[in-house]
Formats: structure tokens, C-alpha cells, sequence
């Protein structure tokens, strides 16, 4: 599978530290979010973080910059799927864009209960019917 932007996001004054930059913890949601939806291009259910295993912050993210989460899918399994993230910041005073961290992640399809299922299944979710 190829690789997509999954999320755009631009940086607002309340991510940011007391330093200027934003706290990773506001990215790590992101990356949450960005690894969401990759994993419901594979099958249409509840979605679960199973793992965050490994986030490399190499560069700081400041206000004003758009920050893109680009997802790829690694590895499916039963009922899981491994993500890539790759996040890059297009700097606001520049249009530079740099690769600011780079996060891998498993996400496992659940039914109602919190069961895994597989994820090729048909769909769990229905129209209306919050993830």
C-alpha cells in the first residue's frame, strides 16, 4: 500500500511548551488519530491503539507550522494492522519541509465488546454509530 496524508494540522499557540515548541504529547495524539485512519481503510470498525512502538522526535515542531502525518500500512495481520507515521512540518516562516518525527503503531479492529475481530470482516459500524 502506498503512503498518504492522512492528517494536516496547523500549529496554534495552545500546543506549545513553555520553550516555544509544541509538546510531543499534542503530536503523539496525532499520530493517534493519523494511525486511525489508515487503519480504517482496512476494514470498516471500532479501532484500537494496541501499541506505540517506537516515536523518534527529531525536530522541533513551533506555532504556525502545517504539520502533515503521512501513514502507510506495514504489516496486516488477523486483526491488526501495523502503521507507519511519518510527520513533517511545512515551517511557517519559510515553507521548508522537514521530516520532524517519524512513529510506528498497531491498531487491532474490535467489535462492540472490545473483541478482536478480523478486520476484513464485514463492517461492525453503522451509519451514525460513534467509533
Amino acid at each position: 500500500m502506498s503512503s498518504t496524508t492522512a492528517l494536516s494540522v496547523i500549529m496554534m499557540p495552545r500546543d506549545v511548551n513553555i520553550y516555544g515548541t509544541v509538546f510531543g504529547g499534542i503530536i503523539l495524539s496525532y499520530i493517534d488519530q493519523a494511525g486511525f485512519i489508515e487503519a480504517r481503510r482496512h476494514g470498516v470498525h471500532r479501532w484500537v491503539t494496541a501499541s506505540m512502538d517506537r516515536v523518534d522526535f527529531t525536530e522541533p515542531v513551533y506555532v504556525g507550522d502545517v504539520v502533515r502525518f503521512i501513514t502507510k500500512t506495514i504489516k496486516t495481520g488477523r486483526s491488526s494492522v501495523e502503521i507507519k507515521i511519518i510527520v513533517e512540518a511545512e515551517r511557517y516562516d519559510s515553507g521548508d519541509k522537514i521530516v520532524v518525527t517519524n512513529a510506528s503503531m498497531t491498531m487491532v479492529s474490535v467489535d462492540a465488546n472490545g473483541k478482536a475481530i478480523p478486520f476484513d470482516s464485514p463492517p461492525t459500524l453503522k451509519k451514525g454509530e460513534n467509533a
